[in-house]
């Protein structure tokens, strides 16, 4: 399963290794460091983040909210914010930017370790249930998205090829029924002859990357989706 990817905002060099150390510990990846507004941008763009841990004041810089504020026009992106400050105007401005935490400095390493699961499991819930309310579930915690054309496991993207969504597409579809090998060639290849083979291979392909038996194989006849439990 694939770490989550945080970017740390922080203009102060110790407090930020001591950020990147309590993330490390817990098996997080830290793309950056970065100490203003323009690596901030930068960064976000060229390592798309899943958390970023924002300072609110940084020096000869626009400011932390500020920063949040340009991010969210190009990725809507969870912030923590890491901050001294605690005036009325500040938390007003930052909550505009609807931030998932806000953590006041100084801080010790288990308020930063409590702080940061905590936002790990909002985000995660979150995923979840926007998966769910837009997904097809599939059994063993796995979903497809019918309109986007992913399949998520445990609230992660699985990588899968174009013909193997056409797979799991016209599986879907059939909620549960048996598909004729015949009319799934014609689906994923309706100009093209395959061999035999070409199927048997697909279908290989995709359980490789399944940890759980979701397809099932009716000899002679076509596959379906094994009911969900």
């Amino acid at each position: 399963m694939k770490k989550n990817k945080i970017l740390i905002v922080e203009d102060e060099s110790i407090i930020a290794l001591e950020i990147k150390k309590v993330l490390i510990s817990l098996d997080l990846e830290v793309t950056d460091c970065v100490r203003n507004y323009t690596n901030a941008i930068n960064s976000v763009i060229d390592n798309s983040p899943d958390i970023i841990l924002m300072d609110i004041k940084l020096n000869n810089s626009k400011d932390g909210i500020e920063t949040a504020q340009d991010i969210q026009k190009i990725e809507n992106i969870p912030i923590l914010y890491l901050t001294s400050y605690s005036d009325e105007e500040t938390l007003s401005r930052a909550a505009k930017t609807n931030p998932i935490g806000y953590l006041l400095k100084p801080f010790n390493r288990d308020e930063l370790k409590s702080n940061i699961l905590l936002t790990l499991y909002k985000i995660e819930q979150s995923v979840k249930a926007n998966i769910e309310n837009k997904c097809r579930y599939l059994g063993f915690n796995y979903y497809y998205d019918l309109e986007s054309e992913i399949l998520f496991y445990d609230s992660h993207a699985i990588k899968i090829s174009s013909n193997e969504k056409k797979l799991l597409t016209i599986l879907v579809g059939a909620k549960g029924n048996i598909v004729s090998f015949d009319e799934i060639e014609y689906y994923i290849w309706p100009d093209s002859t395959v061999s035999n083979g070409a199927l048997r291979t697909l279908l290989y392909r995709l359980r490789a990357k399944l940890e759980y038996k979701i397809i099932e194989t009716i000899p002679s006849t076509g596959c379906k989706l094994v009911p969900p439990i």
